[in-house]
């Protein structure tokens, strides 16, 4: 009897370790939850801030990103009912994520499309080193895991590898993995566990240790991958978000609050736990639904839109996306709207500068940006389910594509592009909030320089 008893509780404690291996454990300490600050690719604190470019020249490239982004949305839903990951380099926001003991600083893409945390690591032989570095793009941090006294493997036969789609065993019954992104690009390495260390402010006055996170390390790829790689932020249980629910008091729970993309050498928040709670008044609340691609978007319901006095009803599905900067409609919604701004505007209107861009006027003298700002009426987002509603201000409806041009910043989906995303432009100055438990997201207008500030000074006590 002693010797089954014995044998049973070996199998226990085998389980619980296995179960355990793919958590995210501890206690990080962080009650209030914890808040880390977004690098705009743009950004001077961003490694690829261009000088030579505008401001303009910026939101010009920033909108053919969009472009690119809304086909990968798209095309990342195949026929056969296959989910594949979006390609990275359309991408518009970074993080600073600390990997190992002693911490590794790499810059990572934020990614709400990607289930996936995975980040370069430095390879075994040299010869494969030099051909990887070739063919990185400059800068470009590896994470050498030799280095680390935390490091660990995830072995093939845990529930986390036999999540990860098309992962396999290696000789050493290592989890390894090879992933094909829609612009041929390809990368592959073993899943492991590492330490995350994120600074919780600017400088690094108060660190949050995740030990035993579950990422990807990339020791081979094909392309060239812009950062060190990916920190997905999507509703799998393989991303951050999906990672600090399981494997500590944090929950499935996730913020970011985007500071408008003309002001310049400002940040934005991305926050977790107890600071993603969205409490600012006429915050408006609405499910999360399970799109055509899977768990991997996180996609609402939009029953009509309101211009002033006139409302378009019209049902769709709308992912919402903060990495494409334009905001994207069905055509049957978009048109209405155009025609209805344009005669409540009232003012004669100019080329685009963009083909995308269908509504535009000069903006270039005072008189002219006062009058136009004045006629532009709110345009109200009805959101299914719960009914509540979200109002977009001049500065989530236009932008100003090149000095004095300011455009209107939302397009029709195409059939290149048929999927109606919700972007950058009509989120900034919002705190918007994830709640994967409820199933909820949720958007309130807020002062998001301010509040970064605040945040950080919250995080000091």
């Amino acid at each position: 009897m002693a010797m089954v008893y014995r044998a049973l509780l070996l199998v226990g404690i085998v389980l619980t370790a296995r179960l355990c291996a793919c958590k995210a454990h501890g206690d990080v300490g962080v009650g209030d939850g914890f808040s880390i600050e977004i690098i705009h690719r743009d950004s001077v604190k961003s490694p690829y801030h261009d000088p030579a470019l505008s401001a303009h020249d910026r939101v010009l490239a920033a909108i053919r990103r969009s472009t690119a982004r809304a086909a990968v949305l798209a095309r990342s839903y195949t026929g056969n009912g296959v989910v594949s990951e979006v390609v990275e380099k359309p991408f518009e926001s970074l993080m600073v994520v600390n990997v190992g003991t002693p911490p590794t600083r790499m810059l990572a893409i934020v990614d709400t499309g990607s289930n996936l945390v995975w980040l370069k690591c430095k390879p075994r032989t040299a010869a494969t080193k030099c051909k990887l570095e070739a063919a990185a793009a400059p800068p470009s941090t590896m994470f050498d895991p030799s280095s680390s006294s935390t490091f660990g493997p995830v072995p093939c036969y845990f529930d986390a590898c036999h999540a990860l789609k098309g992962a396999s065993c290696d000789a050493s019954l290592g989890c390894k993995y090879h992933i094909s992104y829609l612009d041929g690009t390809q990368t592959r390495g073993l899943l492991s566990t590492e330490t995350f260390t994120f600074n919780s402010v600017p400088g690094g006055q108060r660190t949050v240790h995740v030990p035993k996170v579950n990422f990807g390390c990339s020791k081979s790829w094909k392309g060239t991958f812009a950062a060190d790689g990916i920190v997905g932020l999507g509703p799998g249980n393989g991303s951050l978000i999906g990672q600090l629910g399981i494997g500590t008091t944090l929950g499935r729970r996730f913020s970011y609050c985007m500071v408008p993309y003309y002001v310049e050498n400002a940040s934005s928040a991305l926050n977790f736990g107890a600071r993603a709670a969205v409490t600012e008044p006429g915050a408006a609340t609405t499910a999360l639904i399970r799109n055509k691609a899977g768990a991997q978007r996180y996609a609402i319901v939009l029953e009509s839109v309101k211009v002033g006095n006139s409302s378009f009803e019209h049902l769709s599905n709308v992912i919402v996306d903060s990495g494409s900067v334009l905001t994207f409609l069905d055509k049957g919604l978009i048109d209405p709207i155009v025609e209805e701004l344009r005669r409540r505007i009232g003012l004669p209107t100019v080329k685009s500068p963009s083909r995308l861009l269908q509504l535009c006027y000069d903006v270039s003298t005072f008189a002219q940006k006062y009058l136009f700002e004045t006629r532009v009426p709110d345009m109200t987002l009805y959101l299914a389910v719960f009914g509540e509603a979200v109002t977009l201000k001049v500065d989530n409806t236009f932008a100003e594509v090149r000095e004095g041009i300011m455009c209107f910043a939302m397009a029709p989906v195409t059939k290149e592009r048929p999927v109606a995303v919700l972007g950058h432009i009509t989120q900034q100055n919002m705190h918007v909030g994830y709640d994967l438990d409820k199933g909820t997201v949720t958007f309130a207008p807020a002062d998001c320089a301010r509040s970064y500030n605040s945040w950080f000074k919250k995080s000091d006590r």
